[in-house]
């Protein structure tokens, strides 16, 4: 049974940068072979819950001031709208058409570079309170049975008041939280992880949630947490992904 996938997709030009998170998902990619990928990414927020029923899913550049190479990247994976019309009525979820934002598409063009693999994608209801995001992970839990991987695509930290240079050292209060996330996930800490606003320097590194509240869609859709990789970008951009077995 697959597991469920928490990946932190930092800047757009992951897709280009040579960096040790860039090299990561390249070989992860190698080591799954799902039927399809059902995905929220901290780039499509709503308030009620939407999937994409899109056939051909576009590829969204969702972003600016970025090189010319960045907008000339297409990913055509496919959708699956069988799959997209079972997540509606499982979720009483709104369909919708929409493409692949970069939250989607960055990562998976590094794991499935082919753009064969399907996907489907789900909004974040950013007003869910934490359990509820939990939860809809939860339901999610029973497509990793189907040989369907669940990716919740955000980043572990997230300050883009306080970015730096690519290969800046991590400051201490960005370690202090990553930290704090890493040790309860591997304690199996769940309901201190539903109130990860109390951590230290919560709110300093994730200004706004909706980069951390993938991770708890993640964390419901699986079971025991092991961290498969940790960098760090432009100081403030913690690139772990973790996995949900």
């Amino acid at each position: 049974m697959l597991p469920s996938l928490f990946i932190s997709h930092g800047s757009p030009m992951l897709a280009l940068n040579k960096t040790p998170a860039h090299a990561f998902l390249r070989e992860l990619g190698r080591q799954l072979a799902p039927k399809a990928v059902v995905v929220v990414s901290a780039h499509w927020e709503s308030l009620a819950l939407k999937v994409s029923t899109s056939a051909k899913p576009e590829t969204i550049h969702d972003f600016g001031g970025f090189p010319r190479a960045l907008f000339e990247c297409q990913y055509p994976a496919p959708g699956e709208p069988e799959l997209a019309e079972r997540l509606a009525v499982l979720l009483g979820a709104e369909r919708v058409e929409r493409g692949l934002d970069h939250g989607a598409w960055v990562p998976l063009s590094l794991m499935f570079p082919d753009a064969n693999v399907p996907v489907v994608s789900l909004s974040l209801p950013v007003r869910w309170s934490n359990a509820e995001l939990a939860t809809l992970g939860e339901r999610l839990s029973a497509l990793r049975q189907e040989g369907i991987l669940v990716i919740g695509s955000g980043s572990l930290t997230h300050n883009l008041y306080e970015i730096m240079p690519l290969e800046s050292p991590m400051p201490a209060w960005v370690d202090e939280f990553a930290t704090w996330v890493s040790d309860r996930l591997v304690a199996n800490d769940r309901e201190a992880l539903l109130s990860w606003e109390r951590a230290p320097n919560a709110l300093k590194n994730h200004p706004t949630p909706e980069h951390f509240q993938p991770l708890l869609v993640a964390m419901g859709a699986g079971g025991d947490a092991k961290q498969l990789h940790h960098s760090v970008e432009h100081g403030v951009l913690a690139m772990d992904v973790y996995q949900f077995a």
